[in-house]
């Protein structure tokens, strides 16, 4: 019996010895960490800092630590490995989408801290609900309390009261640290990790906002529903692949492909085609793009500008590393099912884009149109169409923030956003700057020259064209003259409209104003002088595996 308990017991040794400890590199992952980490401080701010000061202390540790995070991923501008044992890649097109995200997370963290847009009239009348702190300044776009039955008593005293939603920043942190890690991850399993951890955050924001909470919670509901659906089938498309290759790493998987000399990849391509599906969810594309309008619609307007721009840019390259890390030897079966997508995305977001009276709807038919031209480059399946659509990414993550960021500017009598076409007539009068700027952000949408956004079509076309794929381009063109119709329509509207009988006020807040002027820059810098983008995305767009 002895005996028997010492064989068992230098087994045991034996096999955890065999079972190393994973090496970390901290330096490679040190952006993502910093952004995790002041995502956990947030949390701690919230559980143990007054009440007064969390707005202040969160503000700071959040913009500090993306600018800290900001400045690691310039650091690590030379790295090609991977870290953890394989599990993440740090790469060129990792880094670059990364550094993307955290210039948007910076100018979105701006808008969402705004609290001098939104201006809420507070009474003295009641006992005990007001104080000092709800006469001053406004308040943010957020619900006080969102634990409260909207419209109730206890969500009108929480206003009343000027208590701030500060949860927030920490929410926004650990969506930002899962968009991050979604593109940079080289195995399946970290890939869905980062999924959850991006979606779970951007669930409960959706449900925040301080007006219209309903509509709010609503397209909260929609979005968590049908993005738990698309992640079953993420999961699903994993288990094949790994039933496949018997491995979740890309490369593995893309090792397991060339090995199959038999071409019995039905097994492969049914696991990427439900793999697919949790991708273009997040992507918007059509068939997937139903909770689109709804979510932007319903959404903070803060909230719906980080996510459309975050969250493509992080959705993209994911689908990028999967299609050209893990199966670039079944390229010849997934471009035409995903040519015949990007087909379907550019036509239906345009067209449905034209009927829109809305102008946070007709923004998201034109985010899902704008999809549309990133998968055009993807079909091409070269080097020349990742390097396009890392620069696409990034001009359309700045101009999409800006444009999101005028539509709050613009307030009806009751304080809200003036959201409806109409309210928009003559506003060219009433405001110049701010139609102004809202325009350049439309005409770069529509890929008019001297604008960033035509840099960026002709780039994501030139590259389907020399992938071969010329009848998405003329498709693409097509879509595009339509989407200029709806763009165009709004500046009319602005300019050579007479503004309507009581026509909206336009709010100037500090750090909302800050973001348009920001991104305004951008979009026009980066349409005059495009080239050093340009050689950055083109250095960058390199893979490691």
């Amino acid at each position: 019996m002895s005996g028997g308990l010492l064989l068992a017991a230098g087994f045991d040794t034996r096999l955890a010895a065999t079972v190393p400890a994973p090496s970390i590199e901290y330096r490679d992952l040190s952006p993502m960490l910093i952004v995790f980490g002041v995502a956990v401080a947030g949390v701690l701010v919230e559980a143990f800092a007054p009440r007064r000061s969390r707005y202040v202390i969160q503000l700071v540790l959040g913009l500090g630590g993306l600018a800290v995070a900001l400045g690691a991923v310039i650091g690590l501008r030379d790295v090609s490995e991977t870290a953890v044992v394989g599990a993440v890649a740090i790469d060129g097109v990792s880094l670059f989408l990364q550094g993307t995200i955290l210039v948007v997370g910076i100018l979105g963290l701006l808008f969402i801290a705004e609290r001098r847009a939104d201006r809420m009239p507070v009474r003295r009348e009641g006992p005990g609900t007001w104080s000092l702190t709800a006469s001053r300044g406004g308040a943010d776009a957020f619900t006080p309390q969102a634990a409260a039955t909207p419209g109730s008593l206890d969500e009108i005293a929480a206003a009343k009261a000027g208590v701030a939603t500060t949860e927030v920043f920490p929410l926004t942190m650990f969506a930002l640290a899962g968009l991050m890690l979604f593109p940079a991850s080289n195995d399946l399993l970290t890939m869905f990790v980062a999924l959850e951890v991006l979606s779970l955050p951007l669930y409960l924001l959706c449900g925040l906002s301080r007006r219209r909470r309903l509509l709010s919670q609503e397209a909260a509901l929609k979005y968590f529903l049908l993005g738990a659906f698309s992640s079953a089938f993420f999961l699903y498309g994993m288990a094949l692949l790994y039933g496949y290759a018997g491995t979740i790493r890309l490369a593995g998987i893309a090792e397991a492909v060339t090995r199959d000399a038999g071409n019995s990849h039905i097994l492969a391509i049914l696991g990427i085609a439900m793999l697919s599906v949790g991708l273009l969810f997040k992507i918007g594309a059509v068939p997937f793009q139903s909770w689109v309008p709804d979510v932007y619609q319903g959404a903070p307007t803060s909230i719906t500008a980080f996510m459309a721009a975050a969250t493509k840019i992080a959705a993209v390259g994911a689908m990028l590393r999967v299609l050209y890390v893990a199966v670039p030897d079944l390229r010849n079966d997934w471009r035409p099912v995903l040519a015949a997508v990007a087909i379907a995305t550019m036509v239906v977001g345009a067209i449905l884009a034209v009927t829109q009276s809305d102008m946070k709807r007709m923004l998201a038919y034109s985010s899902v149109a704008h999809a549309g031209f990133i998968l055009t480059a993807l079909v091409a399946a070269t080097k020349a169409g990742v390097s396009s659509i890392l620069f696409y990414l990034a001009v359309y993550g700045l101009g999409t923030l800006g444009a999101f960021a005028m539509v709050s500017l613009v307030r009806d009598e009751n304080g809200e956003e003036a959201t409806a076409l109409p309210a928009w007539a003559g506003m060219g009068r009433r405001s110049p700057w701010l139609a102004t700027i809202f325009s350049l952000f439309l005409l770069s949408f529509a890929g008019i020259p001297l604008t960033s956004g035509f840099i960026a079509k002709f780039g994501v076309f030139a590259a389907a064209t020399g992938g071969d794929a010329a009848t998405l381009v003329i498709v693409g063109v097509i879509s595009s003259a339509i989407a200029a119709f709806f763009y165009i329509r709004v500046i009319v509207l602005m300019f050579f409209t007479d503004p309507p009988t009581t026509p909206p006020t336009v709010v100037y807040p500090t750090m909302t104003s800050t973001v348009t002027a920001l991104t305004a820059a951008a979009t026009l810098v980066l349409g005059i002088f495009p080239q050093p983008l340009l050689d950055l995305a083109k250095s960058a767009s390199s893979f490691t595996h």
